[in-house]
């Protein structure tokens, strides 16, 4: 066998094993399935529970708010006259949507170096942190999916200052995070037992 053919199978099958299953799981709007489906999930969201006492009908609202469960998302390219692309509108990356500055914050705060966005249970560990934050800095509860969502998306001097109300988009967003996390909330209190 050639150099090249050996060469060629070797990348394929390295390429192969490189990456991971971001994609969504299917029926988002019911949380038994979602945690049915993906118990890694489950065990996540229930570790960030333990440690940081976030609710996890908030992080699964939030992070369905963000990702849409969708491990590698990322924000949409910007263009120039409408074909020339100029690069993503931010830096924020994999299921919580996480911007290079705040991830690398967490990371330096928890001693999480190794952490990555698109793991979810970095990603729910990120959120714990970050709304615990918010819980400190703002006063803001950490059962208050529509409030720790507005801080999540403005920043907590952003939040502060109310941005939020200057957005009527951002305070509908919010309300349908909080109706979400209602709904995750009742539908978690019927899930076996095992998922919970």
């Amino acid at each position: 066998m050639s150099r090249t053919l050996r060469a060629l199978i070797m990348f394929v099958l390295l390429a192969s094993c490189g990456g991971g299953d971001f994609s969504a799981p299917r029926n988002l709007d019911n949380a038994c399935s979602i945690l049915s489906q993906r118990p890694k999930y489950g065990k996540a969201f229930r570790a960030t529970e333990r440690r940081w006492g976030v609710p996890v009908h908030v992080q699964m609202a939030t992070i369905y708010q963000e990702s849409k469960f969708i491990g590698n998302a990322r924000t949409p390219y910007r263009f120039v006259l409408g074909v020339i692309p100029m690069g993503r509108q931010s830096s924020a990356y994999g299921y919580a949507q996480a911007i290079d500055g705040t991830w690398e914050d967490y990371q330096r705060a928890t001693g999480s170096w190794g952490a990555r966005r698109d793991r979810i249970r970095d990603a729910t560990d990120f959120m714990g942190w970050y709304m615990n934050q918010t819980r400190d800095k703002t006063g803001v509860e950490l059962s208050n999916a529509q409030h720790q969502y507005l801080a999540y998306h403005e920043g907590h001097t952003g939040y502060l200052r109310k941005n939020y109300t200057r957005k009527s988009w951002l305070m509908r967003i919010s309300a349908e995070v909080d109706a979400r996390a209602d709904m995750y909330e009742r539908q978690l209190a019927t899930c076996p037992r095992r998922l919970r």
